[in-house]
């Protein structure tokens, strides 16, 4: 065996399984709600093409905050370049983990919390929007929750025009089908480079 690539349900399974591979590399492809770094390796390659740079951004993470591992990644990595703001957009079950802001505070990161995406949406560089996952959730909590964060087109009068909608998908219906033909819609192609940037990392550690 060359390379394990594990996604597992349970937290902390790639961590356990490299004290057992030996020389053979882990890559953790996302272990329940902790972590989803080849998530971010794409969406850092995303957002790197889209504003040509990944500091001194204002970066919105909408849905569920407190199970989405794509989003607890993903600020984590942002939260090293410098000038970076984040929106954390979140009905108060869902909100982000005290654990991942507290981190942000560590690192001199800025951010704030909101529970709609209207009052912030002008100042966007980038808006990550998620899924409420429903298996979460009792039925009629579920169904309160996820219409509170659906974007629609007509959401996005008076966006800023290097404005970019990214999505870790599969997408449900937060995100209405006639956003996917705005300049705004980015997500399908952040999807095509997870090929890429995931052939890369299997090439990086196999080439050692």
């Amino acid at each position: 065996v060359d390379a394990i690539v594990i996604r597992h349900p349970q937290e902390g399974a790639p961590r356990l399984a490299s004290e057992f591979s030996g020389h053979t590399p882990i890559i953790n492809a996302g272990d329940g709600a902790n972590q989803h770094p080849t998530q971010t390796l794409l969406d850092l390659f995303t957002i790197q093409e889209t504003q040509q740079r990944l500091d001194s951004l204002n970066i919105a993470m909408v849905g569920d905050l407190k199970y989405g591992r794509t989003v607890h990644s993903l600020s984590q990595a942002l939260a090293k370049f410098n000038g970076n703001h984040f929106y954390f957009i979140a009905p108060e079950a869902l909100a982000m983990p005290n654990h991942i802001l507290h981190m942000l505070n560590e690192k001199g990161a800025t951010y704030s919390l909101h529970t709609n995406i209207e009052e912030v949406l002008p100042e966007l560089d980038i808006l990550y929007m998620t899924r409420v996952q429903k298996e979460r959730l009792d039925p009629s909590e579920y169904a309160n929750v996820k219409a509170q964060f659906v974007l629609r087109a007509t959401d996005l009068t008076g966006a800023k025009e290097n404005l970019k909608i990214l999505h870790p998908l599969p997408r449900i219906d937060e995100i209405t089908v006639d956003v996917d033909k705005t300049p705004y819609a980015y997500y399908f192609q952040q999807a095509e480079n997870g090929i890429y940037a995931r052939q890369a990392l299997l090439s990086l550690v196999l080439s050692e």
